[in-house]
């Protein structure tokens, strides 16, 4: 499976990704690129993608993106629907459940990531339920 972590923060891109190698033995990429996600997309390379909430390097068109507008912009554009799960540190009750209206999105992780197989079962389980149509 081919995931790709768009994060901000090294040393979240870092674990997410360890875990997601080690634990998962997925094949995982990081980037914070709006184009070259698009691009990877479009070309049906990816399976999951887990997206950092608050990005604060990624720009598109030349202006600021977050992770909730990055989230709506792939799934209004991609005609290959890829399964998203948001990765946010805000994680108050409601917030999560907002971010996913808001944004689309297919599901969430709390970071930090506090059991690193938790965090694998349910990026699987999200790429298992688009597999199947499920949501």
């Amino acid at each position: 499976m081919q995931i790709v972590i768009v994060e901000d923060d090294p040393m979240n891109a870092l674990v997410m990704s360890k875990i997601l190698t080690r634990l998962g033995r997925h094949d995982v990429t990081v980037l914070e690129s709006v184009e070259k996600l698009l691009a990877m997309v479009r070309a049906g390379c990816v399976d999951v993608i887990v997206m950092d909430v608050s990005l604060s390097n990624t720009e598109f068109e030349g202006r600021p993106i977050d992770g909730v507008e990055f989230t709506r912009l792939l799934k209004s554009d991609s005609s290959r629907p890829v399964p998203i799960l948001l990765a946010t540190a805000h994680a108050m009750k409601g917030d999560a459940e907002r971010l996913m209206r808001e944004s689309g999105a297919d599901g969430y992780v709390a970071k930090p990531i506090s059991n690193p197989q938790a965090f694998v079962d349910k990026v699987e389980a999200c790429a298992r339920s688009a597999a199947s149509g499920i949501k």
